[in-house]
């Protein structure tokens, strides 16, 4: 200890020598004793250290791990009343937080409430307040009204925030351009509209009718919907809102014959709307309503003026499209509960807190885990970056922090409450539930895949009323009035022996060459085409292709209306020769070049197609709800009747001259007038009938054809058939030869004696004249008045004398009275006897109209 102590302090020794080498080994010595002595105190605290570490293990590591690291948030909320219920759900989710392992166990969830109170200024305003206090926020929970958070949404870039809610469905908020920074756990509304249209598309259902109760969200809902079934090619027959009287609305409904109903409503107007229903009777197999509602999985079916029979039978067979709310998992997810297990604490918690039940809390629920995992995730990469940067002061709430908080809320991806939890282009991936309503309770029927767009049905739980689903309207059956084949086959079989019967009759004509036979010859023609029209009307061209179609349309009206004209003119023709003022062949000739024209005219600028006619129903079903709709196809152009009323335009006056010609030459013994009397009648009966009857082709067919058939035989029986009788006797040729040209002749001079007899008539009435004017004057022997009387009987009988200065008393007067009575007694029995009765000519009895007047000719 000396020796210690003087190697400690020098001046101990500072007045004794010591040896140098003897200083350096004590020196050494001390050295050595100090190590061992500090050694020795490592030793001692080591142990020392071991033998309190269980009091610091006990004591120590659980004050540490109670430290855990913030993480502020703010909440805008509508209000106390509807955040209690998801309050419940929250402080579920953060009791479950805190159970987790590090890095997110290390992180606690504080939120600060702002009441948005539905108002945009104030929301902003609040918004505004606790971004600019303390401590910086990087994302906002919760939502507002529509309005409000549509406002809020589109500012979350410019202040560097991120919205997670658990209740912004609207579809506008779709828009990732306008709302990129907003995420919701709530699946949009436009889900619940696809899970619509896929289910109408299932079931074929093309017509539908919507009812929506007024409100912003189901009004963004129902623009939607129009627009994805304007997509989707499914006609909106009626479009109706819930007003003050909900029956109305469903009469307008019913009124538009909509069996196919999709309302959108909430679960409060539910009982009275079905309520309507059962009243005006608007359910059952014949109808079926589909509800899009985004609120509770149940029904509370009770109202005042139905009894819950008459709403259960009318809510029957429903289909109800829902969120899926709560998973079907079994087994626990990442909080380390089971969806069913998560139920039944919540409900537990709200009995106990004495609060209502929030439809969205397990949404709610989900959404406090989606915004903790990204939170922990941007703070456990900001300490990496801080502690491996050489920036030590970075700032939270730069841009990048931002960008990686948005990666890390699209990435996120983990089995929650309400199923997978998981975004794609910002809208929350779930499933739709189809819920029937059989009965008293709701069946689960199907749902439908956000993600992959699919929809499945469990068709052995699904139920209708009917034999199936209902159809969205009465069912047309469509059917074809067309000519039978048996129709056809004898209205054929008619026109062919027709048509064999004329090509025999031109056959004799051509071969026998009567001096008529190119009359013969076309009126054979004409019916030739005729009855060939017959065979072509018949023909069913519907499955032929458009331009066959067309070409047979045309080769109808051209063979019908050609056949008409030559047949009619022909005959009109051959009927005036038989009027002293007749005609030739070139008026046969004119009406075919107009004929011509127009049908030529039709073709080029407005051509004959095959249309489609509807006609009425045949025949309803009620019990079926099912409807025969008739339909037929005929030849038709874009203006019908303007071209009838041009060709009955020259036909109609060519017909009513035909008939005044034969009319006139009635008396005379041909057929020829009577067959124009009889043809006219056949053509204005086969326009009628054709016109009155084009609704039903098989009528139409068999009334037009067995006009122009009996039109055809009637011709050929009357005017042919005595020919060829009369051809068919060799003994008396030229007998019948010379009767028809004393006929002939004969009939030149009945119209020359019908012209004589009013010449005669006139003369004896100005003889008579001239008699009583002489008898009154004959004893003042007026010169005057004799010159005037006997130059009118001059101007009357013979015009080459009118010499005034002549004395037409005189006896040598050619014009005197005893002249003329002289040769009228000796012309006109001869004239009248000239015309033999044998021949056709005047009877002699006729000569009696001269005998009474004998006195006028005489001069006292």
């Amino acid at each position: 200890m000396v020796l210690a102590r003087c190697v400690e302090d020098p001046d101990v020794t500072s007045g004794v020598h010591v040896d140098p080498f003897i200083s350096r080994l004590l020196t050494e010595d001390y050295r050595l004793l100090q190590e061992q002595h500090r050694d020795q105190v490592q030793i001692m605290n080591m142990l020392e250290a071991f033998r309190l570490l269980p009091v610091y293990w006990l004591l120590v590591v659980p004050v540490l791990s109670q430290v855990r690291h913030p993480l502020p948030m703010l909440w805008m909320s509508v209000g106390d009343n509807l955040t209690a219920g998801v309050s419940v759900a929250v402080r579920l989710a953060l009791q479950d937080l805190k159970r987790q392992p590090p890095p997110l166990g290390d992180y606690e969830v504080q939120f600060q409430l702002l009441d948005s109170q539905c108002d945009p200024a104030e929301s902003l305003k609040a918004l505004f307040d606790a971004m600019w206090a303390e401590p910086n926020y990087l994302l906002l929970f919760g939502g507002a009204c529509p309005s409000v958070t549509a406002l809020i949404a589109r500012s979350l870039p410019a202040l560097n925030l991120l919205q997670v809610s658990f209740e912004a469905s609207s579809p506008s908020l779709s828009n990732r351009k306008l709302y990129g920074n907003l995420f919701s756990t709530v699946p949009s509304d436009r889900a619940l509209n696809q899970a619509t249209v896929k289910l109408l598309q299932r079931f074929k259902w093309t017509r539908v009718g919507v009812i929506t109760q007024e409100g912003p969200r189901l009004s963004e809902m129902k623009k939607d919907l129009s627009r994805q079934l304007l997509k989707a090619d499914v006609q909106v027959v009626s479009s109706e809102s819930l007003s003050e009287d909900v029956c109305s609305s469903l009469r307008r409904l019913k009124e538009s014959d909509v069996r196919i109903i999709i309302g959108q409503f909430e679960e409060d107007s539910a009982s009275e709307v079905f309520c309507c229903a059962y009243r005006l009777n608007m359910f059952g197999a014949r109808y079926q309503w589909l509800v899009v509602d985004g609120g509770t999985s149940r029904w509370m079916l009770k109202v005042s003026g139905c009894t819950d029979d008459s709403l259960l039978t009318a809510a029957d067979g429903s289909i109800r499209l829902q969120m899926r709310r709560l998973g079907n998992a079994k087994t626990p997810g990442i909080s380390g509960r089971t969806p069913q297990e998560y139920q039944d604490s919540y409900l537990r918690q709200v009995i106990q807190d004495r609060s209502d039940v929030s439809p969205l809390h397990t949404f709610a629920y989900d959404a406090v885990w989606v915004a903790a995992r990204a939170l922990s995730q941007v703070m456990e990469a900001v300490k990496l970056r801080e502690k491996y940067s050489s920036q030590r002061n970075v700032s939270v709430r730069g841009e990048e922090v931002q960008r990686t908080l948005l990666e890390a809320v699209k990435q996120t991806q983990f089995e929650g409450i309400t199923g997978p939890v998981f975004f794609r282009n910002g809208e929350r991936m779930t499933s739709i539930e189809l819920i029937q309503f059989q009965g008293s309770r709701g069946v689960l029927v199907g749902d439908f895949s956000t993600s992959t767009q699919q929809l499945r049905l469990m068709n052995q739980l699904l139920t209708f009323t009917g034999p199936g689903p209902a159809r969205d309207q009465t069912l047309v059956l469509l059917q074809r009035q067309h000519v039978s084949f048996l129709l056809y086959g004898m209205m054929s079989s008619a026109a062919a022996v027709t048509i064999f019967i004329t090509l025999t009759l031109l056959f004799i004509v051509i071969r026998r060459k009567h001096c008529d036979g190119s009359q013969d010859e076309l009126l054979l023609l004409g019916v030739l085409l005729s009855c060939f029209s017959v065979l072509v009307s018949g023909l069913d061209g519907a499955s032929w292709s458009s331009w066959s179609s067309e070409l047979l349309c045309s080769v109808r009206l051209w063979t019908v209306s050609l056949g008409h004209t030559v047949s009619f003119t022909v005959l009109f023709i051959t009927t005036w020769r038989l009027h002293p003022a007749g005609c030739s062949l070139l008026l046969l000739l004119l009406v075919l070049l107009l004929e011509v024209s127009v049908l030529s005219t039709w073709q080029i600028l407005d051509p004959l197609r095959r249309v489609v006619l509807q006609l009425g129903p045949q025949s309803v079903s009620e019990d079926q709800d099912q409807v025969v709709q008739l339909f037929c196809e005929r030849c038709s152009s874009s203006n019908m009747q303007l071209w009838l009323a041009v060709v009955c335009g020259y036909k109609a006056p060519l017909l009513g001259l035909g008939c005044l010609v034969a009319w006139s030459v009635r008396t005379l013994d041909h057929p020829e007038p009577l067959s124009v009397f009889a043809v006219t009648a056949f053509s204005v009966s086969g326009l009628l009938g054709s016109l009155l009857t084009a609704h039903n082709p098989p009528v139409q067919l068999c009334v037009t054809s067995m006009l122009v058939l009996g039109c055809n035989v009637f011709i050929l029986s009357r005017l042919f058939g005595p020919k060829v009788l009369d051809d068919g006797e060799p003994s008396e040729p030229r007998e019948d030869e010379e009767t028809r040209r004393l006929s002939g002749l004969n009939q030149q001079l009945r119209t020359l004696t019908a012209q004589l007899d009013v010449e005669i008539e006139s003369i004896s009435m100005q003889l008579r004249e001239t008699s009583e004017l002489h008898r009154g004057t004959r004893g003042r022997h007026t010169a005057g008045g004799l010159r005037s009387v006997t130059w009118s009987h001059v101007a009357q009988v013979c015009s080459e004398d009118r010499n005034p200065e002549r004395d037409p008393l005189s006896p040598d007067d050619i014009n005197s009275p005893e002249h003329v009575r002289r040769r009228l007694s000796v012309q006109l029995p001869i004239l009248h006897l000239s015309y033999l009765p044998a021949v056709g000519g005047v009877s002699a009895s006729s000569s009696s109209l001269f005998v009474p007047h004998d006195d006028y000719f005489l001069f006292h």
